[in-house]
């Protein structure tokens, strides 16, 4: 059972609201709030790497310190960065299906 309270989520859910009066011409993505980590607030843009990158030139954050890597097999890839943000802390994760024919190039070690 957690013992947090709705004030100990005031980082992210501050952050949210900013983000949708300075950001809501930017492709919506899933939000979520967590008690788990309570000062972070996740924005997921599942097969929209377009989005992703949309947020991530938006917040100012650079193209290299965004990590790689990929999933299920190598049939879906990862796109992941952590900033700070107004006080709070933002992660974007993009995800994106990678076609069978590229996951089995690039196991094989050609550029897709």
């Amino acid at each position: 059972m957690s013992t947090l309270t709705m004030g100990d989520l005031r980082a992210p859910l501050v952050l949210l609201r900013l983000f949708g009066v300075d950001f809501a011409h930017l492709p919506a993505p899933s939000v979520s709030v967590s008690t788990v980590y309570p000062d972070v607030l996740e924005l997921s843009f599942h097969d929209d790497l377009a989005g992703f990158e949309a947020w991530r030139e938006a917040l100012g954050i650079a193209p290299e310190a965004v990590s790689y890597h990929e999933q299920s097999a190598g049939s879906t890839r990862v796109l992941r960065v952590v900033s700070d943000y107004a006080g709070a802390r933002v992660e974007l994760v993009g995800y994106a299906k990678i076609s069978a024919s590229v996951s089995l190039r690039s196991r094989q070690g050609a550029a897709p």
